[in-house]
């Protein structure tokens, strides 16, 4: 999607939401707003600036997990096995990162998912926990998962709200 490098926020942001670069251009950690300018329409989003882990190959649109016991830092991974415990959703990927590559992810606002949300439907939350498979998200079923949005539709569409 074509995007308004231009932060709406005070934030100064030296890389683009939708490369992953070897080396660190931001400090970790930082959340930036930006404003989709294309025909897409998608309004602002905020994005967080990590650094990836994993051998897993991802693909753009992607859910990414944190890989810290369950405490969010600026790490993550997209494969189930490598995550801690429960994955707690970190984002939603916009490049296809390679271990040790510092990126942004996207945490709110509407985002275009690669996999379908599993047993998805309009309107209902949606979980990484206890999800089964590589870079995916699944309706929530139980008041106690992390809450990561919302089905905007029935298949792949997602209003973020992932924890920062």
């Amino acid at each position: 999607m074509p995007v308004d490098f231009r932060p709406t926020e005070s934030e100064i942001v030296s890389q683009a939401f939708d490369v992953a670069q070897s080396f660190k251009a931001n400090e970790l950690g930082t959340v930036a707003t930006f404003r989709d300018v294309g025909s897409t329409d998608y309004g602002s989003a905020k994005f967080k600036y990590v650094v990836f882990d994993g051998s897993e190959t991802p693909a753009a649109g992607w859910a990414c997990y944190y890989k810290a016991a369950g405490i969010p830092t600026s790490t993550v991974t997209v494969d189930v096995d490598d995550a801690d415990t429960i994955a707690i959703g970190a984002g939603i990927l916009h490049c296809v990162p390679t271990d040790g590559q510092y990126l942004w992810i996207q945490i709110t606002g509407y985002a275009v998912l690669a996999q379908a949300i599993v047993s998805a439907a309009a309107g209902k939350p949606v979980t990484a926990d206890l999800h089964a498979a590589d870079g995916k998200l699944q309706i929530s079923a139980n008041v106690a998962e992390t809450r990561v949005g919302s089905c905007a539709d029935g298949t792949t569409g997602l209003l973020c709200a992932f924890p920062h």
